[in-house]
Protein backbone atom coordinates (compact mmCIF):
# COMPACT_ATOMS: atom_id res chain seq x y z
CA UNK A 1 0.00 0.00 0.00
CA UNK A 2 2.67 2.53 0.84
CA UNK A 3 4.12 1.92 -2.42
CA UNK A 4 1.02 2.71 -4.47
CA UNK A 5 0.51 5.88 -2.03
CA UNK A 6 4.17 7.24 -3.23
CA UNK A 7 3.46 6.32 -6.75
CA UNK A 8 0.13 8.53 -6.53
CA UNK A 9 2.31 11.36 -5.65
CA UNK A 10 2.88 11.39 -2.61
CA UNK A 11 6.49 11.34 -0.53
CA UNK A 12 6.41 9.74 2.93
CA UNK A 13 7.32 11.19 6.01
CA UNK A 14 7.08 7.92 8.01
CA UNK A 15 6.41 4.50 6.89
CA UNK A 16 5.89 1.87 9.87
CA UNK A 17 5.65 -1.83 10.01
CA UNK A 18 5.04 -4.37 13.00
CA UNK A 19 5.68 -7.47 11.67
CA UNK A 20 10.05 -8.24 11.23
CA UNK A 21 10.16 -10.13 8.27
CA UNK A 22 8.10 -7.24 6.49
CA UNK A 23 10.40 -4.58 8.21
CA UNK A 24 13.17 -6.81 6.91
CA UNK A 25 12.06 -6.40 3.26
CA UNK A 26 11.46 -2.83 3.75
CA UNK A 27 14.75 -1.98 5.09
CA UNK A 28 16.26 -4.32 1.89
CA UNK A 29 14.63 -2.62 -0.68
CA UNK A 30 15.15 0.79 0.72
CA UNK A 31 18.80 -0.20 0.77
CA UNK A 32 18.98 -1.42 -2.95
CA UNK A 33 17.13 1.79 -3.83
CA UNK A 34 14.44 0.84 -5.45
CA UNK A 35 11.91 3.79 -6.68
CA UNK A 36 10.33 5.56 -4.18
CA UNK A 37 11.28 3.27 -1.56
CA UNK A 38 15.30 4.71 -1.32
CA UNK A 39 13.74 7.92 0.06
CA UNK A 40 11.38 6.20 2.96
CA UNK A 41 12.39 6.44 6.81
CA UNK A 42 11.07 3.21 7.98
CA UNK A 43 10.59 2.08 11.34
CA UNK A 44 9.96 -1.18 12.52
CA UNK A 45 7.02 -0.15 15.54
CA UNK A 46 4.05 -1.18 17.30
CA UNK A 47 1.79 1.96 17.03
CA UNK A 48 0.54 1.56 19.98
CA UNK A 49 3.69 3.47 21.07
CA UNK A 50 4.26 5.94 18.20
CA UNK A 51 3.93 9.50 19.22
CA UNK A 52 2.35 11.35 15.79
CA UNK A 53 2.64 14.92 16.94
CA UNK A 54 6.01 15.84 14.85
CA UNK A 55 3.91 14.64 11.49
CA UNK A 56 1.01 17.18 12.65
CA UNK A 57 -0.79 18.66 9.17
CA UNK A 58 0.57 16.37 6.95
CA UNK A 59 -1.17 15.26 4.23
CA UNK A 60 -2.35 12.10 3.93
CA UNK A 61 -2.20 9.13 6.86
CA UNK A 62 -2.79 5.78 5.14
CA UNK A 63 -2.50 2.25 6.40
CA UNK A 64 -3.88 -1.14 6.80
CA UNK A 65 -5.13 -1.94 10.62
CA UNK A 66 -4.57 -5.90 11.22
CA UNK A 67 -7.41 -7.79 9.25
CA UNK A 68 -7.46 -10.56 11.58
CA UNK A 69 -10.55 -9.34 13.90
CA UNK A 70 -12.97 -9.13 11.64
CA UNK A 71 -11.48 -12.19 8.98
CA UNK A 72 -14.12 -14.41 7.48
CA UNK A 73 -11.45 -16.91 8.27
CA UNK A 74 -10.50 -16.00 12.32
CA UNK A 75 -12.44 -15.98 15.33
CA UNK A 76 -14.75 -12.96 14.60
CA UNK A 77 -14.05 -11.28 17.94
CA UNK A 78 -14.33 -7.58 16.59
CA UNK A 79 -13.33 -4.85 19.05
CA UNK A 80 -12.56 -7.77 21.93
CA UNK A 81 -9.77 -9.17 19.45
CA UNK A 82 -6.90 -7.40 21.18
CA UNK A 83 -5.05 -7.14 17.34
CA UNK A 84 -7.97 -4.85 16.50
CA UNK A 85 -6.07 -1.70 15.85
CA UNK A 86 -8.63 0.57 14.53
CA UNK A 87 -8.10 2.91 17.75
CA UNK A 88 -4.52 3.68 16.88
CA UNK A 89 -5.49 4.48 12.83
CA UNK A 90 -8.34 6.68 14.72
CA UNK A 91 -5.40 8.21 17.14
CA UNK A 92 -3.06 8.75 13.53
CA UNK A 93 -5.63 10.89 12.39
CA UNK A 94 -6.82 12.79 15.39
CA UNK A 95 -3.17 13.60 16.39
CA UNK A 96 -2.07 14.25 12.85
CA UNK A 97 -5.70 16.21 11.46
CA UNK A 98 -4.47 15.39 7.65
CA UNK A 99 -6.10 16.47 4.58
CA UNK A 100 -7.53 13.03 3.99
CA UNK A 101 -7.04 9.54 4.70
CA UNK A 102 -7.41 5.93 3.36
CA UNK A 103 -7.50 2.99 5.03
CA UNK A 104 -7.91 -0.59 4.19
CA UNK A 105 -9.38 -3.74 5.78
CA UNK A 106 -10.79 -7.33 5.00
CA UNK A 107 -14.28 -7.04 3.40
CA UNK A 108 -15.72 -9.42 6.85
CA UNK A 109 -15.79 -5.57 8.97
CA UNK A 110 -19.20 -5.28 6.19
CA UNK A 111 -21.02 -7.83 7.71
CA UNK A 112 -23.93 -7.59 9.50
CA UNK A 113 -22.37 -8.70 12.74
CA UNK A 114 -20.02 -5.65 12.86
CA UNK A 115 -22.27 -3.03 11.29
CA UNK A 116 -22.11 -1.51 14.33
CA UNK A 117 -18.72 -1.40 14.86
CA UNK A 118 -18.14 0.04 11.29
CA UNK A 119 -20.64 2.84 11.98
CA UNK A 120 -18.41 3.46 15.28
CA UNK A 121 -15.84 3.52 13.11
CA UNK A 122 -17.20 5.64 10.32
CA UNK A 123 -18.06 8.26 12.99
CA UNK A 124 -14.95 8.73 15.20
CA UNK A 125 -13.06 9.43 11.81
CA UNK A 126 -16.09 11.99 10.93
CA UNK A 127 -15.44 13.66 14.68
CA UNK A 128 -12.25 12.32 15.48
CA UNK A 129 -11.56 15.66 17.91
CA UNK A 130 -14.58 13.78 19.98
CA UNK A 131 -12.05 11.31 21.61
CA UNK A 132 -13.10 8.51 24.09
CA UNK A 133 -13.19 8.91 28.00
CA UNK A 134 -11.00 7.39 29.78
CA UNK A 135 -12.52 4.08 30.13
CA UNK A 136 -15.44 4.52 28.40
CA UNK A 137 -16.57 1.30 26.85
CA UNK A 138 -17.05 1.64 22.60
CA UNK A 139 -20.77 1.64 22.71
CA UNK A 140 -20.96 4.52 25.02
CA UNK A 141 -18.54 6.83 23.14
CA UNK A 142 -21.15 5.83 19.51
CA UNK A 143 -23.48 6.92 21.78
CA UNK A 144 -22.25 9.82 22.59
CA UNK A 145 -21.05 10.38 18.68
CA UNK A 146 -23.97 9.57 17.23
CA UNK A 147 -25.83 11.94 19.43
CA UNK A 148 -23.46 14.82 18.28
CA UNK A 149 -23.97 14.09 14.49
CA UNK A 150 -27.52 15.17 15.17
CA UNK A 151 -26.59 18.27 16.97
CA UNK A 152 -26.10 21.82 15.24
CA UNK A 153 -22.53 21.82 15.79
CA UNK A 154 -22.67 17.86 14.31
CA UNK A 155 -23.51 19.57 10.59
CA UNK A 156 -19.69 20.70 10.50
CA UNK A 157 -18.01 17.72 9.79
CA UNK A 158 -14.12 17.10 10.18
CA UNK A 159 -13.98 14.87 6.99
CA UNK A 160 -17.02 12.92 5.03
CA UNK A 161 -15.67 9.52 5.42
CA UNK A 162 -17.04 7.33 2.40
CA UNK A 163 -16.50 3.37 2.66
CA UNK A 164 -17.02 0.69 0.52
CA UNK A 165 -16.02 -3.04 0.03
CA UNK A 166 -14.33 -3.26 -3.20
CA UNK A 167 -12.80 -6.51 -5.84
CA UNK A 168 -9.36 -5.46 -6.11
CA UNK A 169 -9.62 -6.51 -10.14
CA UNK A 170 -12.55 -4.13 -10.61
CA UNK A 171 -9.78 -1.57 -10.16
CA UNK A 172 -6.96 -3.49 -12.29
CA UNK A 173 -4.75 -5.73 -10.25
CA UNK A 174 -4.63 -9.72 -11.39
CA UNK A 175 -5.99 -10.77 -8.35
CA UNK A 176 -10.04 -11.41 -7.19
CA UNK A 177 -8.99 -9.57 -3.70
CA UNK A 178 -11.88 -8.02 -1.93
CA UNK A 179 -11.21 -5.55 0.80
CA UNK A 180 -13.06 -2.77 2.46
CA UNK A 181 -12.14 1.03 1.98
CA UNK A 182 -12.01 3.61 4.26
CA UNK A 183 -11.17 6.90 2.40
CA UNK A 184 -12.30 10.70 4.19
CA UNK A 185 -11.42 13.88 2.77
CA UNK A 186 -11.15 17.07 5.00
CA UNK A 187 -14.10 19.09 5.52
CA UNK A 188 -12.91 22.23 3.88
CA UNK A 189 -12.58 20.32 0.84
CA UNK A 190 -16.17 20.06 0.37
CA UNK A 191 -18.29 17.35 -0.70
CA UNK A 192 -18.10 17.32 -4.21
CA UNK A 193 -16.30 13.71 -4.56
CA UNK A 194 -17.41 10.49 -4.64
CA UNK A 195 -15.67 7.30 -3.86
CA UNK A 196 -13.05 6.31 -7.17
CA UNK A 197 -15.35 3.52 -9.99
CA UNK A 198 -14.14 0.81 -10.50
CA UNK A 199 -11.96 0.81 -14.13
CA UNK A 200 -12.09 -2.90 -14.94
CA UNK A 201 -14.62 -5.48 -15.26
CA UNK A 202 -15.94 -9.34 -16.10
CA UNK A 203 -17.83 -8.55 -18.69
CA UNK A 204 -15.49 -6.17 -20.00
CA UNK A 205 -12.91 -9.76 -19.97
CA UNK A 206 -15.86 -11.99 -21.47
CA UNK A 207 -15.71 -9.25 -24.40
CA UNK A 208 -12.07 -9.51 -25.16
CA UNK A 209 -12.25 -13.70 -24.98
CA UNK A 210 -15.53 -14.30 -26.69
CA UNK A 211 -16.89 -11.52 -28.84
CA UNK A 212 -13.80 -9.63 -30.54
CA UNK A 213 -11.23 -12.03 -29.29
CA UNK A 214 -8.62 -9.33 -28.54
CA UNK A 215 -7.84 -11.36 -25.51
CA UNK A 216 -6.56 -14.43 -27.29
CA UNK A 217 -4.60 -11.96 -29.80
CA UNK A 218 -2.81 -10.00 -27.79
CA UNK A 219 -1.28 -13.53 -26.67
CA UNK A 220 -1.34 -15.04 -30.16
CA UNK A 221 -3.19 -17.49 -28.97
CA UNK A 222 -5.60 -19.14 -31.16
CA UNK A 223 -9.39 -18.32 -30.23
CA UNK A 224 -11.81 -20.99 -29.20
CA UNK A 225 -10.92 -21.42 -25.27
CA UNK A 226 -14.50 -22.13 -23.88
CA UNK A 227 -15.47 -19.46 -20.61
CA UNK A 228 -13.83 -20.14 -16.62
CA UNK A 229 -16.55 -20.20 -15.36
CA UNK A 230 -20.50 -20.49 -15.29
CA UNK A 231 -20.84 -16.59 -14.60
CA UNK A 232 -18.41 -15.75 -17.82
CA UNK A 233 -20.93 -17.80 -19.91
CA UNK A 234 -23.63 -16.09 -18.67
CA UNK A 235 -21.61 -13.09 -19.84
CA UNK A 236 -20.79 -13.89 -23.00
CA UNK A 237 -23.72 -15.42 -23.88
CA UNK A 238 -25.80 -11.93 -23.26
CA UNK A 239 -22.89 -9.82 -24.51
CA UNK A 240 -22.94 -11.52 -27.92
CA UNK A 241 -26.93 -10.54 -28.12
CA UNK A 242 -26.69 -7.04 -27.08
CA UNK A 243 -23.75 -6.47 -28.99
CA UNK A 244 -23.24 -3.59 -26.54
CA UNK A 245 -19.13 -3.34 -25.56
CA UNK A 246 -18.25 -2.39 -22.03
CA UNK A 247 -16.73 0.73 -21.14
CA UNK A 248 -14.20 -0.45 -18.80
CA UNK A 249 -10.99 -2.60 -19.46
CA UNK A 250 -11.15 -5.98 -19.14
CA UNK A 251 -10.50 -7.42 -15.86
CA UNK A 252 -6.11 -8.35 -15.81
CA UNK A 253 -5.72 -12.29 -15.65
CA UNK A 254 -3.20 -14.28 -14.32
CA UNK A 255 -1.71 -14.69 -18.06
CA UNK A 256 -1.33 -10.70 -18.69
CA UNK A 257 0.64 -10.77 -15.55
CA UNK A 258 2.89 -13.28 -15.79
CA UNK A 259 3.19 -14.66 -19.27
CA UNK A 260 6.64 -12.67 -19.96
CA UNK A 261 8.44 -14.65 -17.27
CA UNK A 262 10.21 -17.75 -18.00
CA UNK A 263 9.72 -21.50 -16.66
CA UNK A 264 10.29 -21.28 -12.97
CA UNK A 265 13.24 -23.01 -11.60
CA UNK A 266 13.57 -25.89 -9.16
CA UNK A 267 16.51 -24.15 -6.68
CA UNK A 268 16.60 -20.33 -5.69
CA UNK A 269 19.45 -19.32 -8.06
CA UNK A 270 16.50 -16.18 -9.56
CA UNK A 271 14.99 -13.88 -7.73
CA UNK A 272 11.94 -15.71 -6.01
CA UNK A 273 10.95 -16.95 -9.44
CA UNK A 274 11.84 -20.83 -8.02
CA UNK A 275 9.14 -23.78 -7.90
CA UNK A 276 8.22 -24.54 -4.47
CA UNK A 277 6.59 -28.33 -4.21
CA UNK A 278 3.77 -30.16 -2.91
CA UNK A 279 0.94 -28.70 -5.13
CA UNK A 280 -1.87 -30.73 -4.66
CA UNK A 281 -5.84 -30.00 -5.31
CA UNK A 282 -8.49 -30.83 -2.49
CA UNK A 283 -12.25 -29.65 -1.80
CA UNK A 284 -12.51 -25.65 -1.85
CA UNK A 285 -8.90 -25.61 -3.10
CA UNK A 286 -8.54 -25.71 -6.37
CA UNK A 287 -6.22 -23.03 -7.79
CA UNK A 288 -6.28 -20.24 -10.12
CA UNK A 289 -7.29 -20.52 -14.07
CA UNK A 290 -4.40 -19.04 -15.96
CA UNK A 291 -6.93 -16.86 -18.09
CA UNK A 292 -9.25 -14.97 -14.89
CA UNK A 293 -7.64 -12.76 -11.99
CA UNK A 294 -6.07 -15.09 -9.48
CA UNK A 295 -7.65 -16.04 -6.14
CA UNK A 296 -6.98 -13.95 -3.63
CA UNK A 297 -3.61 -14.85 -1.60
CA UNK A 298 -3.52 -16.38 1.33
CA UNK A 299 -0.81 -15.35 3.98
CA UNK A 300 -0.42 -19.32 5.04
CA UNK A 301 0.46 -18.19 8.67
CA UNK A 302 -0.51 -21.74 9.31
CA UNK A 303 1.81 -23.98 7.08
CA UNK A 304 1.59 -24.09 3.69
CA UNK A 305 -1.35 -22.20 1.88
CA UNK A 306 -4.16 -23.81 0.19
CA UNK A 307 -5.24 -23.66 -3.42
CA UNK A 308 -5.54 -19.89 -3.25
CA UNK A 309 -1.87 -19.77 -3.98
CA UNK A 310 -2.28 -22.78 -6.62
CA UNK A 311 -1.78 -21.88 -10.74
CA UNK A 312 -4.17 -24.53 -12.25
CA UNK A 313 -2.83 -25.03 -16.22
CA UNK A 314 -5.21 -25.16 -19.19
CA UNK A 315 -4.86 -29.18 -18.90
CA UNK A 316 -5.35 -29.41 -15.47
CA UNK A 317 -2.37 -29.59 -13.83
CA UNK A 318 -0.98 -27.76 -10.40
CA UNK A 319 1.74 -26.15 -9.18
CA UNK A 320 2.11 -23.25 -6.55
CA UNK A 321 3.03 -19.51 -7.86
CA UNK A 322 6.51 -18.55 -7.26
CA UNK A 323 7.05 -15.71 -5.20
CA UNK A 324 7.85 -13.69 -7.96
CA UNK A 325 4.40 -14.53 -9.54
CA UNK A 326 2.56 -13.61 -6.58
CA UNK A 327 4.51 -10.61 -6.35
CA UNK A 328 3.26 -9.18 -10.01
CA UNK A 329 -0.18 -10.42 -8.43
CA UNK A 330 0.54 -8.09 -6.05
CA UNK A 331 1.41 -5.43 -9.09
CA UNK A 332 5.21 -5.42 -7.68
CA UNK A 333 8.20 -4.45 -9.95
CA UNK A 334 9.87 -7.07 -10.16
CA UNK A 335 13.21 -5.33 -8.64
CA UNK A 336 11.18 -5.07 -5.55
CA UNK A 337 12.90 -7.89 -3.49
CA UNK A 338 11.24 -9.94 -0.83
CA UNK A 339 13.06 -11.15 1.93
CA UNK A 340 12.92 -14.73 3.97
CA UNK A 341 11.99 -18.01 3.44
CA UNK A 342 9.30 -19.12 1.09
CA UNK A 343 7.16 -18.88 3.92
CA UNK A 344 7.99 -15.95 5.48
CA UNK A 345 7.54 -14.83 1.80
CA UNK A 346 4.06 -16.18 0.82
CA UNK A 347 2.96 -14.55 4.44
CA UNK A 348 4.00 -11.11 3.65
CA UNK A 349 2.30 -11.30 0.07
CA UNK A 350 -0.72 -12.67 1.28
CA UNK A 351 -1.23 -9.98 3.56
CA UNK A 352 0.08 -7.07 1.31
CA UNK A 353 -2.70 -4.38 -0.79
CA UNK A 354 -2.08 -4.73 -4.60
CA UNK A 355 -0.22 -1.54 -5.15
CA UNK A 356 -2.36 -0.35 -8.32
CA UNK A 357 -5.11 -0.30 -6.31
CA UNK A 358 -3.34 1.87 -3.72
CA UNK A 359 -2.10 4.12 -6.71
CA UNK A 360 -5.72 4.37 -8.33
CA UNK A 361 -7.04 5.66 -5.22
CA UNK A 362 -4.33 7.31 -3.77
CA UNK A 363 -4.37 9.25 -7.14
CA UNK A 364 -8.18 10.35 -6.80
CA UNK A 365 -7.92 11.54 -3.13
CA UNK A 366 -4.52 13.92 -4.46
CA UNK A 367 -6.66 15.41 -6.72
CA UNK A 368 -8.94 16.35 -4.61
CA UNK A 369 -6.54 17.33 -2.09
CA UNK A 370 -3.85 18.88 -4.31
CA UNK A 371 -5.50 19.24 -8.02
CA UNK A 372 -2.18 20.36 -9.56
CA UNK A 373 -1.27 17.14 -11.99
CA UNK A 374 0.72 14.44 -10.50
CA UNK A 375 4.44 13.74 -12.72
Amino acid sequence: MALGIARAGFEHELVLEYDQDSANTLRENKARRIQHVRHWEIAEADVREVDYGRHEGADLVSGGPPCQPFSIGGKHLGPRDPRNMWPEAIRAVRTIRPKAFIFENVRGLFRPDFSEYRDYITLQLTYPEIAPKEDEFWLDHLRRLKQHSKSREGAAVSYRVLSQSINAADYGAPQKRHRAIFIGIAGAFGEEWSFPAPTHSQEALAWAKHIDGSYWQTHDMRRGFKPSSATETRLAARLAKTKEKPSTKPWVTVRDSIVDLPAPLKSPSASGHWQHPGARVYPNHTGSCLDEPAKALKAGDHGVPGGENMLVSPRGNVRYFTVREMARLQSLPDDYYISGSWKAATRQLGNAVPTVVAELIGKAVKKIIDPLPVT
